[in-house]
């Protein structure tokens, strides 16, 4: 079975068997997955905040950077693939308990390059919290 129908096994469900560890420390939910595209819901917990009760920014620019790796898993390609930038614009927050979606796309997808964007938005997508893109390199094994 390749990699996108692994994900696909998981929509609606915790993705409790992602090979990262920190991705499993995240916790998603998996709502969407086509290749090159994922919709993963987190819910905040009370060890993503920051002093004032917001959620950190470094754990919206993890967040970001782990689903993009995701959403590379999604591609089935066959070298590894790795960030090179990763470059995030804060607009909103979240509180604990929140739950926040974030969706990826693929902008560009040339040979050697590919670069992607995800939104972190709240569950409504009415207010968008955060957006970042990343460049990626594809390394040939």
């Amino acid at each position: 079975m390749d990699r996108l129908e692994q994900l696909k096994q998981f929509i609606g469900k915790e993705f409790d068997q992602s090979p990262s560890p920190f991705m499993k420390w995240l916790n998603p939910v998996i709502l969407f997955v086509e290749e090159g595209h994922l919709e993963f819901e987190y819910k905040v917990r009370s060890e993503w905040l920051n002093p004032v009760g917001n959620l950190h920014g470094g754990v919206t620019a993890a967040i970001i950077d782990d689903i993009i790796g995701a959403t590379m898993f999604s591609l089935n390609e066959s070298s590894f693939i790795t960030t090179i930038n990763n470059v995030i614009d804060y607009f909103s927050t979240a509180k604990e308990n929140d739950h926040i979606v974030a969706e990826t796309r693929i902008i560009k997808r040339g040979k050697q390059f590919i670069n992607a964007q995800c939104e972190i938005w709240d569950a409504q997508k009415m207010r968008l919290i955060a957006r970042g893109t990343s460049n990626l390199f594809k390394i040939n094994n």
